[in-house]
C-alpha cells in the first residue's frame, strides 16, 4: 500500500499486433525507479482477435501483479495502411479495457512526445530512446528489448507530465499580469 500521493506506480504500454510492450515504474516523491520492463508476444500465426484477447488477458494480469495508479498508453501513429492502423488501434483498446476494468485511469501520448520527453528529440529512434532509458534508470543493457523499452518510455514520460504546471494564457498588458498575479511583483 502507497505511503502518499507522491508514491505511485504507473504502467506504461506500448501496444502492437505482434509485440506489445510493457514498463513498470515506482515513483517515491521525483524519483522514478524500474520494477519491470518486457514484452506480451503475440504470435504471428494466431488470429487477430486471438491476440486481442490476449493483450487483454496480458494486461489485467499486470495490473493484478503491480496494482498500478495510472496507465500511460502510446497513441497509435498515423500512416497509410489503414488495414493496420485499425488492428492497431484495437490492441491499444484491448489494453486501455482492460485498465479500465480494474479503474485505473488512463493517459494516452503520441509518440513524438513520449519520444521529445524521453530524449529532446521528437524524431528520436527507437534505439536512442532505450539508450536514455538506461541512462537515466540504469538497467542492463541485457533488457534492452525495444517494444518493451517503449511501453517503459510511455510510463516515465507520463510521470514527467505530471511535474508540469498547467500552461495559462497570455496577458492582455502588464495591468493584466499584475491583477492576476499580486504576490509576484514588489513594491518597491
Amino acid at each position: 500500500m502507497k505511503q502518499s500521493a507522491s508514491e505511485r506506480i504507473i504502467l506504461g504500454i506500448d501496444p502492437g499486433t505482434t509485440a506489445t510492450g510493457y514498463g513498470v515504474l515506482s515513483i517515491s516523491g521525483k524519483t522514478p525507479s524500474l520494477i519491470t520492463l518486457g514484452v506480451i508476444s503475440l504470435p504471428r500465426g494466431d488470429d487477430h482477435f486471438l491476440r486481442i484477447k490476449k493483450i487483454f488477458e496480458a494486461t489485467l494480469e499486470l495490473a493484478d501483479r503491480y496494482k498500478p495508479d495510472e496507465l500511460a498508453i502510446e497513441a497509435p501513429f498515423y500512416g497509410k495502411n489503414i488495414q493496420s492502423m485499425l488492428k492497431l488501434g484495437r490492441a491499444q483498446g484491448a489494453a486501455i479495457a482492460a485498465a479500465l476494468y480494474r479503474d485505473i485511469p488512463v493517459f494516452e501520448y503520441a509518440p513524438r512526445k513520449i519520444k521529445m520527453s524521453i530524449t529532446g528529440r521528437g524524431a528520436a529512434s527507437k534505439e536512442q530512446v532505450a539508450g536514455m532509458l538506461r541512462q537515466i534508470l540504469g538497467f542492463r543493457e541485457d533488457d534492452l528489448v525495444l517494444d518493451a523499452t517503449d511501453g517503459l518510455a510511455a510510463a516515465l514520460c507520463h510521470f514527467y507530465q505530471q511535474g508540469k504546471p498547467v500552461q495559462q494564457g497570455g496577458f492582455s498588458g502588464w495591468k493584466e499580469f499584475i491583477s492576476k498575479n499580486p504576490g509576484r511583483v514588489s513594491g518597491r
